[in-house]
């Protein structure tokens, strides 16, 4: 917000995630017996899931370099090792006959550092989930196939010079038939006792999302969603009740939390001097307000930070801090969730911490957005980007910050300046391949010249970026090699500016994205 959102300091470009989309895979093997040819029992469909058979790699399609790991595996004798580089993700992968319209259940038991397990092709959503753990854990997720579906490619990989990853005891299960039968040195790795430690909690380590996150915004959202911050401030800006908020936002953030004497704990109050501009706003007018949105199947969210902001999360204690004290303010206003704001440094394992109680003391309708600067999304090793990994289960939506940046780097290693089509989509690709789902990604954009010191697009720029990263149309001169139709939305600062500014957001970027199949 101008001031306490928007930037002039000037940032260098840090290292950028170069490449090839952020995948997972895996499967473990849970050997059953066929007895006939029964199409109805569910068998294991991978082959080789325990990495025991033949040279311990067959069946399986690996780079260069990937080996069996003897010294350690989780079972049996061996499981799988591979090293990905600066340049490539070290994806192993294995394409499995399946039968249409059934559900299948994937896993797999990993270890290291950002270790992703998925399928694709499967004819609906394709499922992906992921893991950073020094110790065994297990990854699993379920999907079901199209009506026309007969094969699906399973996959694992790591991540871009994060260290080498293991797997091992890889298994796909449901209808089918299941593969010929290892050799007998592989038989060790039918049902292994496991040699490693128990599973991690999943809220620390895992990040198995919710399936109908994949193809809706959210809980109770539209597949793309319209964001929009709203002030609690005057700043010359159009002043709003949140009542006064567009039909079209389909999220309003209220901007901003306050930061407490109690580390991590914050609190919220109604600005006096904005309530005064409207004629006295109180409590009861802006809970009732919030109410009125809910029916209208609105949500509202509480978001924490600004650039000014000074709420800092970084140990245990202040995680369980600002946990409470969100859901305090969450109970008493009626607010869905919380978005954080956070311009001054995160903790993404307290914060990650943090936002999991959270969410768990609010529940399913649970709804948390972000809104990271452009050189907090540069790469998957940023404190930001790995907090948007952390907490990819109950994530929402990352609204980047296309503004107030300077020039970027996108996902081809090439520089865009702001205020471009081609700062948007390439910049939008680096979080689109470095493991958010398409539904959490958003574009972030001021709505006018007065909200932001840099980085204004015009509303029909907008519309043609949601375009290119949607359907591979109306694009720039960079162009993405894949497209998203599940792609997130977009936010502006601030319905207050847009609202001055005639609308341009809600009425042409609302319009448009909420028409985009």
């Amino acid at each position: 917000m101008p001031p306490a959102r928007h930037r002039s300091r000037s940032r260098g470009i840090h290292s950028v995630l170069a490449g090839t989309g952020a995948l997972a895979l895996g499967l473990s093997a849970l050997v059953l017996s066929s007895g006939g040819a029964q199409a109805a029992v569910d068998v294991d469909v991978i082959a080789n899931g325990g990495f025991e058979s033949g040279n311990h790699l067959t069946n399986w399609n690996c780079p260069p370099g990937t080996t069996p790991e003897t010294t350690g595996p989780y079972a049996g004798t061996a499981s799988l090792l591979a090293t990905p580089t600066s340049s490539d993700t070290a994806e192993c992968t294995q394409t499995v006959t399946v039968k249409p319209s059934s559900t299948y259940t994937l896993s797999a038991w990993v270890k290291g550092s950002y270790v992703y397990l998925g399928a694709r092709g499967t004819g609906g959503s394709d499922p992906s989930t992921w893991s950073s753990s020094a110790s065994w854990n297990k990854l699993s997720s379920t999907f079901t196939t199209g009506a026309s579906t007969t094969s699906v490619t399973v996959y694992l990989h790591g991540w871009y010079a994060q260290g080498a990853y293991l797997a091992d005891n890889v298994s796909l299960v449901g209808p089918g038939t299941p593969p010929a039968s290892p050799s007998p040195s592989s038989s060790a790795s039918a049902t292994p006792t496991p040699t490693a430690t128990a599973t991690p909690s999943p809220t620390a380590t895992t990040a198995n999302p919710s399936p109908t996150a994949t193809s809706t915004g959210g809980p109770g959202l539209p597949k793309h969603i319209l964001t929009g911050y709203w002030q609690n401030f005057d700043n010359g800006a159009t002043v709003q009740k949140i009542s006064d908020v567009p039909a079209a936002y389909d999220i309003i953030a209220v901007s901003f939390a306050d930061a407490t004497a109690t580390p991590g704990a914050i609190s919220f109050t109604l600005d006096s001097t904005l309530s005064s501009r409207l004629g006295g706003y109180t409590d009861a007018q802006f809970k009732a307000d919030i109410a009125a949105k809910h029916a209208a199947g609105k949500k509202v969210v509480l978001s924490i930070g600004g650039q000014n902001g000074t709420i800092s999360v970084n140990s245990s204690a202040s995680a369980t801090n600002f946990a409470n004290s969100a859901y305090t303010l969450i109970q008493q206003y009626g607010f869905d969730g919380i978005d954080i704001d956070l311009e001054n440094g995160v903790s993404a394992t307290y914060m990650g911490q943090a936002l999991h109680t959270l969410a768990g003391k609010v529940g399913s309708g649970f709804v948390l957005t972000m809104a990271p600067q452009t050189i907090d999304m540069q790469s998957t090793g940023a404190e930001y980007f790995k907090l948007a990994l952390n907490v990819k289960d109950i994530l929402t939506i990352v609204n980047m910050q296309y503004y107030n940046s300077g020039a970027m780097l996108g996902c081809d290693g090439q520089v865009y300046s702001q205020g471009t089509e081609n700062f948007l989509t390439a910049l939008a690709c680096i979080q689109l391949k470095g493991g958010l789902k398409p539904s959490q990604v958003g574009l972030g954009v001021p709505a006018s010249t007065s909200a932001a010191g840099g980085g204004y697009v015009s509303a029909s720029v907008v519309n043609n970026a949601l375009d290119c990263l949607a359907k591979g149309t109306n694009c720039g001169t960079y162009k993405p090699d894949t497209t998203w139709p599940g792609i997130g939305g977009a936010m502006t600062w601030s319905t207050n500016h847009d609202a001055k500014a005639g609308g341009p957001i809600a009425n042409t970027v609302g319009s448009h994205l909420h028409a985009l199949p």
